[in-house]
């Protein structure tokens, strides 16, 4: 004969049943809760692949002051605007400025320079001491103590005055194979005009299609015998 399961059993195997539904949806429903909780923190959805992170604002504010305000003054002994040159610096636009630099220098040199559009050697003391320590000034303020002709100078000074192991410390030459030459100038230029990029002392630019003479009038200007203080650092050997 077939056992006959009492109501009573019934009940409590319906309680059973019931009872592990109710454990699972609660499972479910905390592991919906964890996920949410992983996926958002503080209202900021985290980012694929990312670290979530607060964002404090440090980030925007150490932006803000990396590059620092165009002084006030920028002297000139010639009555010559130098902020064209400032503004091109701190927008960190090395190429524009490195242009504005060669301008300025055919403006300030003389009526001559103006006129044949190139500055020649002998015309280089000719440009005012104050004209050539606030355009250094701003080269150096704005390029963190890395481009400038000072810089250059003692680059210059540590490879005695050889003009080839000068080009190589600044990065005025490349290799193509094995063939040493100088970077490309004109149409595409190949130098480097990001400060994070280039050689120490890697700008301003001075053309040598004429020889070394202009370079060397450039870094031995008189302005850098006088009180000039550029504050520029050692570059390193």
């Amino acid at each position: 004969l077939e056992k006959t399961r009492s109501p009573r059993c019934s009940r409590r195997r319906q309680v059973r049943i019931f009872t592990a539904k109710n454990l699972t949806m609660r499972v479910v429903v905390a592991w919906l809760v964890l996920q949410s909780a992983a996926a958002f923190t503080c209202g900021v959805r985290k980012p694929s692949g990312a670290p979530l992170r607060m964002s404090t604002g440090e980030e925007n504010v150490a932006e803000a002051v990396s590059v620092p305000d165009i002084p006030k003054e920028l002297p000139s002994g010639a009555g010559y605007d130098h902020l064209p040159l400032a503004q091109a610096l701190r927008e960190q636009d090395f190429q524009k400025a490195d242009q504005i630099t060669r301008d300025s220098l055919i403006a300030l040199a003389g009526e001559k320079a103006r006129e044949r559009q190139y500055v020649y050697w002998t015309e280089v003391k000719d440009i005012p001491n104050e004209d050539m320590a606030t355009m250094e000034r701003l080269w150096l303020l704005f390029s963190d103590g890395k481009f400038g002709y000072t810089v250059q100078k003692k680059i210059w000074r540590l490879q005695k005055g050889d003009f080839e192991q000068f080009c190589r410390k600044i990065g005025w030459n490349t290799k193509d194979g094995e063939i040493e030459r100088k970077l490309k100038w004109f149409g595409v230029s190949e130098f480097i005009y990001d400060k994070e990029k280039a050689p120490r002392g890697h700008l301003p630019l001075t053309a040598a299609l004429r020889g070394t003479p202009l370079l060397k009038e450039l870094l031995h200007h008189p302005v850098w015998d006088t009180d000039f203080n550029p504050d520029a650092k050692e570059p390193s050997k």
